[in-house]
């Protein structure tokens, strides 16, 4: 299936920021079982790139798995040595045409008309829109009416309500971080980031 088309069907992504190796892994194969099934490691992780190995190499097929917080191009020639299917960017970095280049899709972070404008021309998948707290679900309405064939994802502060307010209007999926991890990557309760996982998957298919 095309990344794009995979990632609006499942209408979740998560993003895994975590302070340690081996509680980021446990945090991404926890987060598999229960059924989410695009994964971003931020770069920001320690280890990250050897996080990401060791969760494709779990996961198989079962899940797509990139990193986050991409800004150059040696980060992008990084995670495609690691084995990472998709890249996620901050804002309209040198790792968008990195990316594009070595044939992954990209995530650009892009906050305004101009910057999402400017990353879908220079190849980018799809439009992080970053950090999406500062205008909210109405922001994105008024984003998608001059660019309705882009898609956003809203990510940065992005709990429950308010993802279920910018699936129904109109973005293709939802980035969520520490709503959705909460203390797991640090080693905290993957009992309570099962539960969580639940709350989103059950959201995100009612939003489809």
């Amino acid at each position: 299936m095309d990344f794009l088309d995979g990632l609006k069907r499942a209408r979740l992504l998560a993003i895994i920021r975590g302070s340690e190796r081996s509680a980021s892994v446990r945090t991404a194969l926890t987060l598999v079982e229960e059924g989410v099934t695009y994964l971003e490691v931020s770069l920001n992780t320690p280890e990250a790139i050897e996080v990401i190995t060791a969760v494709r190499r779990e996961v198989g097929d079962r899940a797509a798995v990139g990193a986050g917080t991409v800004l150059t191009g040696d980060d992008a020639a990084r995670v495609a040595d690691a084995g990472g299917q998709f890249l996620v960017t901050p804002a309209v970095t040198a790792a968008v045409d990195s990316g594009v280049l070595l044939g992954l899709p990209v995530l650009a972070g892009a906050m305004t008309p101009t910057e999402a404008f400017s990353a879908m021309d220079r190849g980018a998948t799809a439009i992080k829109l970053f950090p999406a707290s500062l205008g909210g679900p109405g922001y994105l309405s008024a984003l998608r009416d001059p660019f309705p064939d882009i898609p956003f994802i809203p990510v940065g502060g992005v709990n429950a309500e308010a993802a279920a307010e910018y699936l129904a209007r109109g973005a293709v999926a939802v980035g969520v971080g520490s709503p959705l991890i909460g203390d797991a990557a640090g080693g905290g309760d993957l009992d309570a980031l099962r539960r969580r996982a639940q709350e989103f998957l059950r959201l995100s298919a009612g939003a489809a």
